[in-house]
């Protein structure tokens, strides 16, 4: 099993761990759904807010029951797991921050932001689609330990970073000058975000435990 677990009395306590996380995974994707259904499709905040907050409650809690599991797989196994234990320690954080981003994005429709008459509504509305469909894609590749699709999720998030980057570049040089332009720039910061701890939670299908967390950085800053 990668990551060095042990499949003796601890394989029930790895299928746990590995069942929470793809339930994150889960909720990751309906609080994603939830947020930019305000946001784009003309959802009221006030009917969605309740549910976004009980789906992002339950990212938390299962965050707290991993690492739970993680103590107690320590106090069994001693410093065998190590390696394991702090990986599944730093991507379980990953998984929960984008229900964070998440919020941060229901905000933004709470604060006023409606995005489906901008003038880049349709690319928003595919980025959408895109990184829904990414949040569940990476539970997928992640739960088979698969390294090809990996990186081929990986190259298409560096591509969606670059996309970001220069959205935002354009409004703030003023060269977008479209209505809502705080609240785009602000949607897709949130947006990068959030495929960037989907690239960090798949660095550890395809890089050494010391390298985990850079696929947040620009490209030539990956040293």
């Amino acid at each position: 099993m990668p990551f060095g677990f042990l499949r003796d009395d601890g394989s029930d306590r790895l299928d746990r761990i590995e069942a929470t996380l793809q339930r994150m995974f889960g909720d990751d994707r309906h609080a994603f759904d939830l947020a930019m259904s305000t946001l784009l499709g003309g959802a009221a905040p006030h009917s969605v807010g309740a549910e976004l907050r009980a789906t992002d409650h339950r990212v938390n809690e299962a965050e707290r029951e991993i690492r739970r599991e993680l103590v107690v797989h320590a106090s069994v196994h001693g410093g065998i797991d190590t390696p394991a234990i702090l990986i599944y320690m730093s991507i379980v954080k990953d998984v929960e921050r984008i229900g964070d981003y998440a919020k941060n994005l229901f905000d933004l429709a709470y604060d006023g932001a409606r995005l489906e008459t901008a003038p880049d509504a349709e690319a928003l509305t595919a980025l959408q689609f895109d990184i829904s469909r990414l949040i569940s894609d990476a539970g997928d590749v992640f739960a088979a330990r698969d390294p090809e699709r990996a990186r081929e999720v990986l190259m298409h998030g560096d591509q969606l970073l670059d996309d970001f980057d220069d959205r935002v570049s354009n409004l703030v040089r003023g060269d977008d000058q479209g209505p809502e332009a705080v609240a785009r720039a602000l949607a897709y910061r949130y947006l990068k975000r959030i495929v960037a701890h989907l690239m960090n939670v798949l660095s550890a299908v395809v890089v050494p435990i010391d390298r985990l967390d850079y696929f947040d950085e620009d490209p030539e800053d990956r040293h």
